[in-house]
């Protein structure tokens, strides 16, 4: 019989990839995780890495079960990191100052687009930064 003969053969191929390719992006989120969490001793990491090797697909509910929590409060925490590490530099190579803000908004005012209250606003904000 060919592979592709039944259509449920085909939906029953998909859903095995499915399921692989999520279980393969949910190992590499514990993996990432360990890797973040500063917390944690080396030698911790390195059993959960044991684990997740030799009994993979236990070591990985359990690690959700138990660091899940954890693993997106670290999630966040990096993203911040990585965004505030980045303000400064895009800052700096878009050209954007607050007087360029302050600027616009003025413009903005002139035309009658915003309003006094509006642009005082814009303004405050800018100088805050």
């Amino acid at each position: 019989m060919d592979f592709w003969a039944s259509f449920w053969d085909i939906i029953w191929w998909f859903f095995v990839v499915f399921a692989f390719m999520a279980y393969l992006w949910a190992v590499l989120a514990i993996i990432i995780d360990l890797f973040h969490d500063h917390k944690l001793s080396g030698w911790w990491k390195a059993l959960w890495f044991v684990f997740l090797i030799f009994v993979p697909f236990l070591t990985a509910v359990v690690y959700l079960i138990a660091r899940g929590d954890g693993m997106a409060e670290r999630s966040q925490k990096a993203s911040r990191t990585r965004l505030e590490s980045y303000e400064p530099y895009n800052r700096d190579v878009a050209g954007y100052s607050s007087s360029d803000e302050i600027a616009k908004a003025k413009i903005l005012l002139d035309c009658g687009t915003i309003s006094q209250a509006e642009f005082a606003s814009i303004k405050l904000k800018a100088l805050a930064k």
